[in-house]
């Protein structure tokens, strides 16, 4: 992913002695945030040339970082500044802001940043405070979720949403409100049709195909060909779909996309099964590429919760159905036809590694028009699951922590088996109890990545005004 672009400002006494006593130890703190933001190899920082102590100081250097395109400011307090500097940078100086100062006793950087912070809040200004140091590394990575948050927020603004199909299956919690979109999150809507996947799958030149499928079939474990629901002749459809969507994404200038589908394309032409997964994937047939997010079922909110943990972490995201809870072994399974990219089943950036343990079913009786599902069991490790939902028309945002959990190959197998067989499914142990999940998780639709994404994920809900419910068991 682009690298976020961070300003960083210093304050300052307005006092001229103090000032020019404390340049040096101003300079040298900002110069320690800088390099170790830099150092994350996620950050490109402009910081200012100066400590600012006075008004024209901080108008000029605050526009700097205007033009520079900052997406975030942090406000660095080492010592006493005056407030009022702090209040004319935010007039100039890209938020969001984060304000953050040291720990010596010696100076007064918690007095400097306390006193902004009061300013900013009389100005009803948002921010977020922060202290300690950088070279602490729970501090740093404070640090980090903040303008990782800051950034995906920032970058949502302008985005626009592909909205192939509409509604699917009489899913309220898939449509969003397109006003309500554009002005909580900057987000555009462009509806397009089904059958323009199925036009632009056309023009895709035959050698194109041809390659993909030779690549298929070296690098999946297994495709189990039938001769009714999968065939080589299908198979070349859903590529040719893949394809498709790639060439109108990129026509329509499509950030993320949602395909409903569902009663469409599954009963008369091929399931999106494997084209909503290798959009999501990190690759696909022509080599390494970065994710596109896509929901089946045009779920618009869904979409959009994946689009936000893809902003704060560059990884793949699942989308997945809550199917079942198996009481017995203590894990849910979280499963769907569709969009599970072959990335989960390995969590590698090889797709060799992911797809040999991936096998194309023929799809269900669900969709009598066939094609190949994506079956695969999700490789084991911590995630970070979440869902936006609304509530009487207002966002919440909740996050469950859990770990996806492995078996020995035949147990999954057996336990797959019980639900729909040709479906992929990553087995999920929560720290909330079912009867807890069931009751406070919003919808039938959960997302997540690898990793602890809990902070960054608040602090997105902090700086879009949303609520927030974790579900986790309190210790």
């Amino acid at each position: 992913m682009e690298k976020i672009k961070v300003g960083l400002l210093t304050m300052s006494d307005g006092r001229e002695y103090l000032h020019q006593d404390y340049i040096q130890l101003n300079m040298d703190y900002q110069q320690e945030i800088k390099e170790a933001l830099e150092s994350t190899g996620l950050f490109q920082v402009t910081a200012g040339d100066m400590p600012l102590h006075s008004n024209e100081e901080a108008k000029r250097e605050a526009m700097k970082l205007q033009k520079a395109g900052v997406e975030a400011t942090i406000l660095n307090y080492t010592i006493w500044c005056y407030p009022q500097f702090t209040a004319v940078a935010q007039n100039f100086a890209p938020g969001p802001y984060l304000l953050f100062c040291n720990l010596h006793p010696s100076e007064c950087g918690m007095v400097g940043m306390m006193a902004a912070a009061g300013t900013l809040e009389q100005l009803n200004v948002k921010f977020q405070k922060l202290w300690g140091s950088v070279k602490e590394p729970e501090v740093l990575n404070k640090m980090v979720d903040f303008l990782r948050a800051a950034a995906a927020v920032k970058r949502l603004k302008g985005m626009t949403f592909g909205n192939f199909g509409g509604r699917p299956l009489g899913m309220y919690t898939a449509v969003a409100n397109l006003e309500q979109w554009q002005k909580e999150f900057g987000i555009d809507v462009e509806n397009v049709e089904q059958d323009d996947i199925i036009r632009a799958g056309e023009t895709v030149a035959e050698e194109k195909v041809e390659h993909a499928f030779t690549w298929l079939e070296a690098n999946v474990g297994s495709i189990q060909y039938d001769g009714i629901g999968l065939t080589p002749e299908k198979l070349k459809l859903q590529i040719r779909s893949y394809y498709g969507l790639r060439k109108i994404i990129a026509d329509k200038s499509l950030d993320f996309v949602g395909i409903k589908a569902h009663g469409d394309l599954t009963d008369r032409y091929v399931t999106m099964d494997i084209a909503e997964a290798f959009l999501n994937d990190p690759y696909d047939f022509d080599g390494p590429k970065e994710p596109i997010v896509a929901a089946t079922e045009s779920d618009m909110d869904g979409a959009l919760t994946m689009q936000l943990f893809k902003l704060l972490t560059g990884k793949p995201v699942l989308f997945a159905d809550v199917r079942h809870y198996d009481k017995e072994n203590d894990v849910w399974f979280f499963s769907n036809s569709g969009t599970h990219a072959t990335y989960f089943a390995g969590a590698s950036m090889d797709p060799a590694e992911n797809l040999k343990h991936v096998t194309f079913c023929p799809e269900t009786h669900y969709y009598p028009a066939g094609g190949a599902s994506v079956h695969h069991f999700a490789r084991g490790g911590r995630v970070t699951l979440a869902r936006l939902a609304r509530k009487n028309g207002k966002y919440v945002m909740t996050i469950v922590p859990a770990e996806i959990v492995e078996f020995e190959k035949e147990k999954m197998t057996a336990m797959g088996n019980t639900t729909t067989p040709a479906w992929p499914v990553a087995f999920t142990r929560l720290q909330v109890s079912a009867d807890q999940f069931l009751e406070k998780f919003p919808c039938n639709h959960i997302h997540g990545v690898y990793g602890d994404c809990v902070e960054a994920l608040k602090l997105t809900a902090n700086l879009l005004n949303m609520d927030v419910q974790i579900l986790q068991q309190e210790v």
